[in-house]
């Protein structure tokens, strides 16, 4: 990144705030469960609550490791135009399905504890934002036009589009969380 540092623009902070009050809610909810709770599966080959937010934790820190990796070897970034707009509107539009997807396997099975802490879970996950925060911040201006970040199904996208997955990643998960505490527990049991 040996470009001149600028502000990132308003939407980007606009998407990393609206991550962040997601979070944040999130873990306001979850704090009131028991970790044998939160680390209960519902059924066999199903996350719990809490590797589900794992599952979260290390997609955005891969999505982050990537786009440092490849700025590390100042690649000529090609300008993003319609494909790189029409590839994020199908990467959103497929999140929303209903239907399960297979994660990658960086983000899921063996990369998954078994057990684990909330508080440290959470902790571990705003670090995470945090770090990803810094990574926007320090971005020369001119990156975020550009086909940084590669989506292992939807292709090429921004910045933007990086954390629109986020976005509808979270939100999708979010939903997952939702229907395994509404189904199977009760709060501080």
């Amino acid at each position: 990144m040996n470009s001149t540092k600028s502000q990132m623009p308003a939407k980007v902070e606009k998407k990393l705030q609206r991550l962040d009050s997601e979070l944040t809610e999130l873990l306001k909810v979850l704090k009131d469960y028991s970790e044998r709770t939160l680390n209960k599966k519902p059924a066999e080959g199903k996350w719990s609550v809490l590797q589900v937010m794992h599952h979260l934790i290390l997609a955005e820190g891969y999505g982050q490791r990537y786009v440092e990796k490849k700025l590390s070897f100042n690649p000529e970034l090609k300008k993003a135009g319609f494909p790189a707009t029409w590839r994020t509107f199908l990467m959103k539009t497929y999140l929303k399905i209903p239907f399960k997807i297979k994660a990658p396997d960086g983000v899921s099975g063996e990369q998954l504890p078994d057990h684990s802490s909330f508080w440290e879970t959470a902790k571990q996950w705003k670090q995470q934002r945090e770090e990803l925060r810094t990574m926007m911040e320090n971005m020369p201006v001119e990156h975020f036009d550009k086909e940084i970040y590669k989506h292992p199904f939807a292709g090429r996208l921004t910045l933007v589009g990086l954390l629109d997955f986020h976005l509808g990643h979270f939100s999708r998960h979010r939903k997952q969380i939702n229907k395994i505490l509404k189904k199977s527990f009760k709060i501080n049991d």
